[in-house]
């Protein structure tokens, strides 16, 4: 929209006077007795029903900027809303309206964000600087347009609230990042003894309390080896990749496991340009352990040395020169990336949105290639703009196809660390959620949180980020988090731990019964894991549960424990993994595993799913344990006989049911027969005879049988 006028602003005449009235009040006698009215508004998180285009977004109304504005789309209503965090008693509210103003609007307050009183409204408004004195206690500040004055939308300088806070001390955004970030740059000594110290520590500590984040500012790096152990994740701190280069590897590989990469879980590589020592860098992982807008100059190798067995991992984001050599890895996927090339493939390997992929081939070789992702946003990133903090939350992509880094600088917002609320090792649930309720983000250091309230995401567009796969412990039963039924949240990161009372939920993203469309600004979820038992006992209802329309599932392993401390069948009981009630959610790279009945229900319409990893639960005492009315076990994916339309690619279920090898399963997928209901790859295996399928999906596909591990598959379902 072109400006109607380009007239320098002025500051109101009663804005003034409230500030130099402010100032006149600190040095009269006695002026202690009243706080004066200050600022709330700036730079506090704000939405609005539209904008005119990307130039034009809500924030600028509130950035104390009088050459930056908000401008909505061109029909009535419309509105823009602040959030100042807390509670407030106000006293003041300023408009500044460029030329295309409202003529008819309202002021309203809100205490909650979802009942709203009028505190002014006028029908005769005639733009420039309008200043209304308000009363009343908010934390919510709306303006809603009824009339434009102009064919244009309505548009906004400024946007300024003034009142005094009165909830208590407000908590502070940003400072350090806590014993346990470990930040280079290219000059810090012994480097090498730092990244070793640490591995020797978390090499085998599987279920240990240990969590790391080693950060590397941009720069070149020479020389370096950097294992990768359990709970520690390592991350270039540059916009791009290729602003931090290591002339070296990061590795991972299974010498602690005999060789046996099947349990390298729970650790993470991101952001970072390797020139690997021999040419090819090692990443030989199983579930939980993403590698992330990456750049190898060279080849990739996914298998443990001695090509010893592997489980399955993620890529997203990244480019690999070379050749990625699959070799052992029984199940890949890889998202949004260029590659070289790819070699081998066990039972399933997943592509969508990547250069260089092999052709459709399924099953055999056993590729399900796909050209491009139907939505896609990559995870935020904590980085260093100068010598400052900021966290870059990249924009959403539809049909992406490579890298999002590749060509020019990456599209998103960056926030400043003052926007979040560093977490710590002893910070209290009650003032992780006073932080969310003053509107900060929550950037979570390495370490382990027990939580004895559920910590609420309430406002759109919130980021819960974790470093060092920091880790979330209900206590007394609680769910760990819930987020509310609004847009953009971006949860990444972080895992949670079900606590020994049984929770109803883990995590749970908006409430039940919600109608809201989030298409345009889709809640994330990526590299959140979900575990029950293994470090200790655990119990959960159910692990995940998507209520909101249009989520984004990015990564996720969702896991009862078949090992460590705290398993049995009752003991870590939990009887279903991921739930998805909204309509038009898309999970990319979905690992759920050993659920007592069904490890994924999809309850929801035009749900997708891009590669699925499942095994049943291993520890089933026998048939009956499992029986489902006439059904012989529960499907690990089902899709409720409601639904009318779904889609899948590139699914596998496996059995090892080596407590009672006998167990039969009739099948591991269970869909209405519709045609708007289609799978397309799918695989079940009995691991070595313990367990078998009768079939795939319903009653189509092949029953497995005797001790080989060789798959039973369909190409196309209906």
């Amino acid at each position: 929209m072109p400006r109607l006028s380009d007239h320098p602003p002025r500051l109101a005449a009663a804005a003034l006077a409230a500030v130099l009235m402010a100032a006149l009040l600190v040095l009269l006698p006695g002026a202690a007795a009243q706080a004066a009215p200050v600022l709330l508004s700036q730079g506090r998180p704000v939405t609005a029903s539209s904008q005119e285009n990307g130039g034009t977004p809500a924030s600028a109304a509130v950035d104390g900027d009088n050459a930056t504005r908000w401008s909505s789309q061109f029909a009535d209503p419309q509105w823009i809303q602040v959030d100042l965090g807390a509670p407030a008693q106000l006293s003041q509210v300023v408009l500044r309206w460029e030329t295309a103003y409202a003529k008819a609007y309202r002021i309203e307050l809100s205490t909650d964000g979802t009942g709203w009183s009028t505190a002014y409204s006028t029908t005769t408004a005639t733009g420039g600087v309008g200043t209304h004195t308000v009363t009343g206690t908010a934390r919510y500040v709306r303006v809603y347009g009824t009339q434009r004055a102009t064919e244009w939308g309505y548009s906004l300088y400024e946007f300024q609230v003034f009142g005094t806070s009165g909830g208590g001390p407000t908590l502070p955004g940003g400072g350090d990042l806590g014993p346990n970030v470990i930040v280079f740059d290219p000059s810090t000594p012994n480097i090498q003894g730092r990244l070793d110290e640490v591995f020797r520590q978390q090499e085998s500590a599987q279920f240990g309390a240990g969590r790391y984040q080693f950060l590397f500012k941009p720069g070149t790096y020479n020389g370096l080896n950097a294992q990768i152990g359990f709970y520690t994740s390592i991350s270039g701190l540059g916009l791009s990749p290729d602003d931090t280069t290591i002339n070296g590897d990061v590795t991972v590989d299974a010498g602690w496991f005999g060789g046996n990469a099947t349990q390298n879980f729970w650790r993470s590589a991101e952001n970072l340009a390797l020139n690997p020592v021999n040419g090819t860098d090692r990443w030989a992982v199983s579930q939980a352990a993403p590698f992330r807008r990456m750049h190898v100059k060279g080849g990739l190798n996914l298998a443990p040395d001695g090509f010893g067995w592997a489980s399955g991992g993620y890529i997203a984001d990244s480019k690999i020169d070379g050749q990625v050599g699959n070799y052992s890895q029984q199940q890949w996927y890889t998202r949004d990336s260029a590659i070289g090339s790819w070699g081998n493939g066990v039972w399933n390997q997943v592509f969508s949105g990547v250069q260089g992929a092999p052709a459709q081939s399924f099953p055999n070789p056993p590729y399900t290639t796909l050209d491009t992702t139907p939505v896609s946003r990559e995870k935020p990133f904590l980085y260093l703009d100068g010598s400052e903090y900021k966290v870059f939350v990249p924009a959403k992509r539809v049909n992406a196809r490579g890298t999002s880094w590749g060509n020019g600088a990456p599209q998103g917002t960056s926030l400043p660390l003052s926007r979040f609320y560093v977490v710590k090792p002893g910070t209290t649930a009650a003032t992780m959620n006073q932080a969310l309720d003053q509107g900060l983000n929550l950037l979570f250091t390495p370490g382990v949180y027990h939580v004895d309230q559920t910590l609420r995401v309430n406002r759109a567009d919130t980021v819960v980020l974790g470093l060092g796969l920091a880790t979330l412990v209900p206590d007394n039963g609680v769910t760990a988090m819930k987020v509310a039924d609004v847009d953009g949240v971006r949860l990444a990161g972080f895992l949670i731990d079900a606590g020994p009372v049984d929770s109803p939920s883990l995590l749970e993203v908006g409430p039940a019964g919600t109608t809201t469309d989030h298409a345009a600004d889709p809640t994330t979820v990526q590299d959140v894991f979900i575990r029950v038992g293994g470090a200790g006992p655990g119990r959960a209802d159910v692990g995940m549960v998507i209520n909101n329309h249009d989520t984004i599932v990015d990564h996720t392993w969702i896991w009862r424990a078949d090992h460590g401390d705290g398993v049995g069948w009752e003991t870590n009981r939990a009887d279903y993994g991921f739930r998805v009630n909204g309509d038009d959610v898309l999970a990319t790279g979905l690992f759920v595993e050993h659920f007592n009945k069904y490890d994924v229900q999809w309850n929801g319409e035009r749900g997708r799913t891009v590669f699925y990893q499942n095994e049943k639960a291993y520890d089933a005492p026998d048939q009956a344990a499992i029986q489902n009315g006439s059904t012989r076990g529960y499907a690990a994916y089902k899709v409720a006989d409601s639904v009318t339309v779904h889609e899948g690619w590139g699914l596998g279920s496996y059995c090892y049911y080596n407590v009672d090898p006998t167990i039969r399963q009739d099948h591991g997928f269970q869909a209405p027969v519709r045609p708007g209901v289609k799978f397309h790859d799918l695989l079940v295996v009995s691991l070595g005879g313990k367990g078998q399928y009768e079939h795939v999906v319903n009653t189509t596909g092949a029953p497995t049988s005797g001790t080989s591990t060789t798959p039973s598959t369909v190409v196309s379902f209906p």
